[in-house]
């Protein structure tokens, strides 16, 4: 390969050179050139102003825009004015933009606009050019007639522009029917300025047309401005009138006034407007049934209208007429269409209803109820199943007692005459009821003297019937006092035949007698006193006792009644007190309020007397008084310094007439602010003097042992985990399991009990031991013992111990059990209820729950607080018995004598 030449050889400037013509000589082929537009100083808006060939430059231009808002670039070229424009200067210039979107390429071309004046200077120096200024380049619209049948072409008129005197003119015309659609419908000879149509034109497609004619030198001078020239289609009748709608439905009531509207018919013809083409006009040309004629057409407009009063749905329901529609205001050589009109007739309540028979017979039996006697019916012409068809039914007159009702069966229209209130055939045989019918719509004719609704007469006998006895009244009463001498007898239910309107042959049967006092005599009715009669039992309300007693006749026939026996009172019951538990507060009352009520009457009742017990009882009216209150209470207080506790106080209360009765009450004198304080102590007491603990009160007890067994299990573990040797415990369980302190944390006074690394702090100067219960075991003769603290005082790293258990022997005065006794009794038994205890789900034990201890003597009296006890929860609480008397209220609500 040769060597690269220098850069700055003559070969390579001279290749640059010929680069840059190159560049220019493209540069100067793509340039756009300048175009010149000549126009008038003065141009109105939306006119033509001169063509820029925009190919010549740009021919892949897809965007075009001028840089002057005043002007507008159509596609072709064509320049147009937005706006008026003066030329404030001869020139005027702007841009037209070019650009290729998709190649991204941009062209411009200049726009020079210049004064017309200042051309014909440049043209012509001569003055007698310029005073040419009148011209003929103005020719008169002209029309072409549509659906012209030729000759084609055909010609329209001349455009010429007078300026052709001096010049060589060609004419050219652009615009809709030219290169615009529809193209080539007209065109101009060059030379002539002819103008041409060459095909016909339909007017409803296009009316007119704007050309744009051009008058130019062979060389692109245009002494002329852009003449705007229009050809207007004249219009040919050759459009039928069209109705809007094939078939038009219309309704109307039967009863409607003459001139009521129906609606309204409308054409459409697409000849041209406000022309005899289009001038319409409507008609009917038939009505089918055809008479009588009801309707009528306005002729310009289309409207429909009745023309009659003879419209009546009952005869016909249904009207159809032809109607016509022609252009050319109706002659007889204009075009016209037919169309189809149904008018249809509503139903209007104009017929009243009737009924078929003026009078109807029926019967019934007496006694009888919601039974149909008797169906009407009635003729209506109005359309069936509507408001002015359906019948409403009245009773107008002999239905003053509301025995009868009369309804309409919504499937026939029929009127149903119903029996709703028995009918009594030894009061009235026959009665007579006048009916009316209307319907459920208003009646829309006027009447006049026409009543407006029908009517008709029913009579309807009533038949006997053989009704057997009659109670009557229901509820019969008698009065007897209580306490009358069993066999009394006295009047009872009486029922009678309303046949024959006696109560001979009637038999009665008593059916309900609660308490079974009285006997019902079988001929007569009569009662007699069976059993006690007691005004105060438990079902008498307001001292009336009811019986039920069955009537029959000799055909079986029967009737029910109650007999109510009111019974008058006897002073036989005494008044006595309710309420015989009361409680006295000794701190804040010193009596209680007594009530006393009496069973009887009022008039055997109060006002009531009140005294203490008998007149021997002494101690009761030593310690209590009584003070009347009113006529029913009295005040019970207590006299001297009475102490707490239950008392038993009789007292007699006396109505009256002197029945008296003894109520004994129980009274307690209690410590307390309210009675609610006393209620659970005084609540709780039995006849034996026992005391019975509330379930709140146990709970509390409960947590409070717990808790301090859990301070003694705590103590007791902490010592067993240290402990190597045997260990010594206090044997004092009576008196030091509980210790009055007010320190509420370990302070520094304190006693510590050393024996083999066994270290013991008791609160207080008495350093007795807390843990006694639990003991410590030492090895004697092969068995382990265990060895109580000798109860008293004792100093730092000094101890007494008791003597050692001899020969293994159990004592159970101070709580003594052999290793072996205690190992064979609990190690089964701790071995099943480890097993039992704290497992999961899948019967697996908790990492720290199963924990080997030595032996430690015997547990707890209470037993353990753990879920693996072997003891109930009310056993082992002996113990308490043995505490100081402050604690004795508590031993003694712990356990159940």
């Amino acid at each position: 390969m040769a060597a690269a030449r220098p850069r700055g050889s003559p070969s390579g400037a001279l290749c640059r050179l010929l680069l840059l013509t190159l560049t220019i000589l493209t540069f100067a082929c793509d340039a756009c050139r300048k175009e010149t537009l000549h126009v008038p100083s003065k141009l109105d808006a939306e006119k033509f102003v001169g063509r820029v060939n925009l190919k010549e430059c740009f021919k892949s231009a897809n965007r075009i825009h001028s840089s002057d808002p005043d002007f507008r670039i159509l596609e072709d070229g064509s320049v147009y004015t937005t706006k008026a424009i003066v030329l404030s200067q001869n020139e005027r210039n702007f841009t037209v933009l070019l650009s290729d979107t998709e190649n991204r390429e941009e062209k411009k071309i200049v726009v020079l606009l210049e004064h017309q004046t200042k051309v014909l200077k440049k043209r012509h120096s001569k003055e007698k050019v310029l005073s040419r200024a009148k011209r003929r380049w103005a020719p008169i619209p002209c029309s072409v007639m549509e659906n012209s049948l030729g000759p084609f072409p055909l010609f329209l008129q001349q455009i010429q522009s007078d300026t052709a005197q001096n010049y060589t003119i060609y004419y050219s015309i652009r615009g809709p029917g030219v290169d615009q659609e529809p193209q080539n419908l007209f065109y101009v000879e060059r030379d002539t300025g002819n103008l041409f149509c060459t095909r016909p034109v339909d007017r409803e497609q296009y009316d007119s047309f704007e050309l744009i004619a051009f008058a130019t030198t062979p060389d692109g001078y245009t002494p002329e401005l852009p003449l705007t020239l229009l050809i207007k289609i004249e219009d040919e009748n050759d459009n039928y009138p069209i109705f809007t709608e094939t078939t038009y439905i219309f309704t109307i009531s039967e009863n409607c006034r003459i001139g009521s509207t129906l609606g309204q018919v409308c054409a459409i013809d697409k000849d041209e407007p406000d022309t005899m083409h289009t001038r319409l006009k409507y008609s009917i040309i038939e009505q089918m049934p055809p008479s009588p004629t009801l309707f009528t057409m306005h002729p310009t407009t289309g409207v429909l209208t009745v023309s009659s009063f003879q419209l009546d749905r009952e005869v016909i329901d249904k009207y159809q007429l032809k109607i016509k529609v022609q252009d050319m205001d109706g002659q007889y050589f204009g075009l016209q269409t037919t169309s189809t009109c149904i008018i249809h007739i509503e139903d209007a309540n104009d017929n009243l209803p009737t009924f078929t028979r003026t009078s109807y017979v029926t019967s019934v039996e007496e006694n009888r109820i919601d039974v149909e006697i008797l169906r009407v019916t009635i003729e209506d012409k109005d359309l069936v199943n509507t408001p002015n068809w359906r019948a409403n039914y009245t009773i107008l007159k002999g239905n003053e007692n509301g025995n009868f009702k009369i309804v309409t069966d919504p499937k026939t229209n029929e009127g149903v005459l119903c029996v709703v209130k028995p009918l009594n055939y030894e009061e009235r045989q026959q009665v007579v009821l006048q009916i009316g019918v209307v319907n459920e719509a208003p009646y829309t004719r006027e009447s006049g003297s026409r009543s407006s609704i029908s009517t008709a007469t029913v009579t309807v006998n009533v038949k006997n019937q053989d009704e057997g006895p009659e109670c009557s009244p229901l509820v019969q009463t008698v009065r007897i006092k209580e306490n009358v001498p069993i066999g009394t007898t006295n009047n009872g239910y009486k029922a009678y035949d309303p046949e024959r309107r006696s109560n001979s042959g009637i038999k009665y049967k008593k059916l309900n007698d609660p308490k079974g006092w009285v006997t019902v005599a079988e001929d007569s009715g009569s009662i007699t006193i069976f059993r006690s009669l007691d005004r105060e039992a438990e079902p008498i309300k307001n001292g009336i006792y009811n019986i039920t007693v069955l009537a029959s006749d000799k055909d079986g026939r029967t009737c029910t009644g109650t007999l109510g026996i009111l019974l008058e009172d006897v002073n036989d019951n005494g008044p006595f007190i309710p309420r015989k538990t009361m409680i006295i507060c000794k701190t804040t009352m010193s009596s209680a309020e007594i009530v006393a009520v009496d069973p009887d009457e009022p008039i055997n009742g109060p006002p009531f007397d009140f005294s203490l017990g008998s007149a021997s009882d002494s101690e009761v009216r030593r310690m209590w008084r009584l003070t009347k209150i009113n006529d029913t209470a009295a005040r019970l207080s207590y006299q001297n310094d009475l102490p707490f506790g239950p008392y038993n106080v009789p007292v007699k209360v006396t109505d009256r007439h002197g029945q008296s009765q003894v109520t004994s009450l129980n009274v307690y004198v209690c410590d307390c602010v309210t009675e609610n304080d006393c209620t659970l102590r005084a609540d709780a007491r039995t006849g034996n003097g026992e005391v019975k603990l509330g379930k709140w009160a146990i709970l509390a007890i409960l947590l409070g042992v717990a808790l301090l067994f859990g301070i003694l299990f705590t103590l007791v573990c902490g010592v067993s985990g240290a402990a190597k040797q045997p260990k010594v415990f206090p044997d004092d369980l009576a008196q030091q399991n509980l210790i009055v302190s007010n320190t509420e944390a370990p302070g520094d006074d304190k006693v510590v009990c050393s024996t083999g690394g066994f270290t013991t702090h008791a609160v207080g100067s008495s350093a007795q031991g807390m843990c006694g219960t639990m003991g410590s075991g030492v090895r004697s003769g092969g068995q382990e013992t265990i060895e109580m603290v000798k109860g008293g005082h004792q100093t730092l790293g000094h101890h007494h111990t008791l003597d050692p258990c001899r020969g293994g022997q159990l004592e159970t005065d101070n709580c003594r059990y052999t290793y072996s006794e205690w190992h064979t009794y609990t190690q089964p038994r701790l071995g099943e209820k480890v097993q039992l205890c704290n497992q999961d789900a899948a019967h697996k034990h908790a990492q720290d729950y199963v924990v080997s201890y030595n032996y430690e003597g015997k547990g707890s009296e209470a037993g353990s607080v753990g879920c693996c006890s072997e003891r109930q929860e009310e056993d082992g609480l002996e113990f308490l018995d043995h505490l100081e008397p402050k604690f004795r209220t508590l031993a003694e609500a712990c356990i159940r004598r």
